[in-house]
């Protein structure tokens, strides 16, 4: 009898997009008819064609660079039920799983410990997990509300697992309509409200906790550790909060906070140095195979998410098309028609599908499993950079590598030999905490290839893309992982400064890459970085170059119309046909990708007008941030996104969610200098002010115009808006000056 072939675990699907293709390839012949024409007329026109060359010069490169990503879309299709055919429970790989916050205040400890518990309580056997917070802001109250929540988990857990429950972050679970596929029964009824009386009374806890500046006795022998702490100057604290001592498969998880050593003297290096922390403290006590890192506010939506992940992690042919794991950003309590423009979901589905296509999906910095030989610096043929001139691992080698600790280096060398584990487990995992002191403090990395060659890389504050890449430059693959239910689901910002300062900051880090030696350029000529997959990481990493060029097009129908002169071609003329096709070309395809991804066309618009707004805000600001920081001017700074917990999913929905505030912050002061300015140019137009010629004979500019004026629709509404939706005085005046400076220079020019 033939020996029967195991089904794969799962299958990568190409995604058929013939009319996607169309309508790219109609963009990019009508972008190279536009470039020919400005071209050949060039030398009948003045400043305003150059600049509108230029610029146009530079939308074709990214229209490119899009092209080339989205080309070839695949989907992956897991088969988690399969997975326990080939593979016994107890032969599951181990995971470790990281969860990071660095501020109670601006991530609250409610939602650090929602994602936690949707950890605790994924479908995986419970002495396969471990999970260790890294809270880098040294905060008591972070450590006690995730002590009290151990003492929650132990109801949450087995009443998740027992009826089957697939919401396991208690916050969301219980904020929604009790539906359920049980019969209601009274047991389980009865345990529905003891369950949720007691995360009441743990979200009282940890409330009552913030709201008292001691909450808790810092002389007790849990909290000792935490008296006279300083947030940027503290030692190591690393607690065992809930340990599996009988390697239950139906217990609970491991659960170790850490807070990593910190000194004014010593760089911490934001996120990455946390994540190195981590994946040092987490091999030194469990070593798992396999390492999941989520943001605080990402809880695991899908309590299968484990299994479909080792689908993919283990069904590989070969070990080199899974370097790691990615599963989109996704959010959850999205408002109505995405009035911030922050869901993503069409940049994932398209975008993200096309570079899936190529050498795999781009880490994004959370929802990610990764191969702990990977992050350590192994290449996909088992070569590593650390060997000795025999080539073997040489304790000298490890030592100059990873560091000093015998411990340690002992872990590393059994995960870069095909190992995992500790050797002498059955182990005791609180005898294992003071190995992990020494490898947590801030003067450990000196001298190593931490942040350099091996774990998270320094040198960017969008340390995802810089180690994703990094990766995929050694040869690796990463793949993706989209279930349905979606793997995580966090917090999108939920107002305007929340969410500039977060487009800042990834385009403050991608520009950072860029000008680093690991750009994506350097990658492909000197490593495995392949060529379309550095095209793509040119495509993200451009955000951080598009404000000089779109804030110069942005503005060049204000200059046209107050200096007399045009950029676009005359309305009686042939080629006017050309930018008309163009925009109406574009705007089609925008709708379609949104409409394919289950949007509105209101939601299109808001992210159209969010684009326009992101750009000229978020992302001039990063641009200007790294220019000072190559100049030696200033240092680049890792702000931290303010996360929101909503308690019902009915919460956005009242008129005021989802509406643009405003503060005090110069990011606002461009996009309200250049809708000042176009303000003033309409009026001109109407008025006929500075005017020898007709309006009919600039009515494209004029269009042109007032299309900008709707994209800045926000700002238009703050200039009469009160309190925080409504813009500042000092903003509102120092945009005037600028803008009134800038019609002093197109005067000047005029003349």
């Amino acid at each position: 009898m033939a020996k029967s072939i195991p089904s794969p675990l799962y299958e990568k699907i190409p995604q058929k997009n013939t009319l996607h293709r169309a309508l790219d390839l109609t963009i990019f012949f009508l972008l190279l008819s536009l470039l020919a024409y400005r071209l050949l007329s060039l030398k009948n026109n003045g400043l305003s064609w150059l600049v509108a060359f230029l610029c146009e010069s530079w939308f074709t490169f990214l229209w490119v660079l899009n092209l080339s990503s989205k080309w070839n879309p695949v989907s992956y299709k897991t088969y988690p039920e399969r997975l326990l055919q080939c593979h016994r429970v107890d032969e599951l790989p181990p995971v470790d799983m990281f969860v990071t916050t660095a501020d109670p205040i601006l991530e609250p400890p409610i939602i650090t410990v929602n994602t936690v518990l949707s950890l605790l309580a994924v479908d995986y056997p419970a002495n396969k997990l471990s999970c260790y917070v890294s809270d880098d802001g040294a905060s008591p109250l972070t450590f006690y509300a995730l002590l009290e929540a151990s003492k929650f988990a132990k109801l949450w857990v087995p009443f998740c697992k027992k009826y089957g429950i697939q919401t396991r972050a208690p916050f969301r679970y219980f904020s929604s309509e009790l539906v359920s596929s049980h019969d209601n029964s009274m047991d389980f009824l009865k345990e529905y409200r003891k369950i949720k009386e007691g995360y009441q009374e743990l979200g009282r806890k940890i409330e009552d906790a913030a709201l008292k500046s001691m909450p808790y006795e810092l002389s007790t022998a849990e909290f000792v550790a935490f008296s006279n702490v300083e947030r940027r100057n503290h030692r190591t604290i690393i607690k065992v909060i809930l340990e599996n001592k009988e390697s239950s498969s139906d217990g609970l998880p491991h659960l170790v906070y850490v807070s990593r050593e910190k000194h004014p003297k010593h760089p911490h290096h934001y996120k990455a140095g946390a994540m190195n922390v981590l994946t040092r403290v987490s091999g030194a006590m469990t070593n798992a195979p396999f390492m999941l890192n989520v943001d605080c506010d990402m809880y695991a939506n899908n309590p299968q998410i484990f299994h479909h992940a080792m689908c993919l992690l283990l069904g590989s042919k070969s070990e080199q098309d899974c370097g790691f794991v990615q599963s989109p950003q996704m959010f959850y309590d999205v408002v109505k028609d995405d009035p911030l423009g922050n869901q993503m979901v069409v940049l994932f589905k398209y975008v993200g599908s096309g570079i899936a296509g190529l050498q795999g999906p781009l880490y994004s910095g959370t929802g990610c499993f990764h191969r702990r030989k990977v992050i350590y610096g192994s290449w996909p043929d088992g070569r590593m950079e650390i060997k000795g001139k025999n080539g073997k691992l040489t304790d000298e080698r490890l030592e100059k590598t990873f560091g000093n600790s015998k411990e340690f280096t002992k872990t590393a060398a059994r995960i870069l030999s095909g190992l995992s584990g500790i050797s002498d487990c059955p182990y005791d995992l609180s005898n294992r905490v003071e190995a992990a002191y020494q490898i947590a403090s801030c003067s450990y990395e000196y001298g190593t290839s931490w942040g350099t060659k091996i774990g998270w890389l320094y040198g960017t504050t969008t340390e995802d893309i810089l180690t994703g890449m990094r990766i995929h430059a050694r040869g690796w693959k990463s793949t993706y992982c989209w279930p349905d239910p979606p793997a995580f689901l966090g917090c999108a910002p939920s107002d305007g400064p929340a969410a500039l300062t977060q487009q800042k900051r990834w385009a403050t880090g991608l520009l950072e890459v860029l000008f680093s030696k690991n750009s994506p350029p350097i990658a492909t000529f000197t490593a495995k970085l392949q060529f379309r997959q550095c095209l793509a990481y040119m495509w993200i990493i451009s955000w951080g170059l598009r404000p000089i060029p779109e804030l110069c097009y942005l503005a060049l129908p204000a200059y046209c119309i107050m200096a007399g002169s045009h950029f676009l071609p005359k309305v009686h003329e042939p080629a006017v046909l050309i930018p008309i096709s163009l925009f109406v070309s574009y705007k089609f395809h925008t709708l379609f990708e949104y409409y394919g991804a289950g949007f509105s066309i209101r939601a299109c618009l808001n992210n159209l007008m969010m684009g326009r707004i992101i750009t000229v805000t978020s992302w001039l600001f990063g641009f200007l941030s790294v220019i000072l920081k190559l100049l030696g001017l200033l240092e680049t700074v890792f702000e931290v996104t303010k996360k929101d917990l909503y308690t019902t999913p009915g919460e956005g929905s009242d008129k005021d969610s989802g509406r643009f505030t405003f503060d005090g912050s110069l990011i606002f002061v461009p996009a309200t200098t250049l809708l000042l300015v176009h303000l003033m140019a309409l009026v001109t137009a109407l008025l006929g002010l500075f005017d020898h010629v007709g309006i009919e004979s600039r009515i494209g500019e004029i269009i042109c115009s007032v299309w900008v004026v709707l994209c800045f629709s926000p700002f238009l509404k703050g200039l009469f808006g009160k309190g925080k939706y409504g813009i500042p005085t000092s903003t509102i005046c120092k945009s005037a000056a600028l803008a009134l400076l800038f019609l002093a220079c197109t005067i000047t020019v005029r003349k």
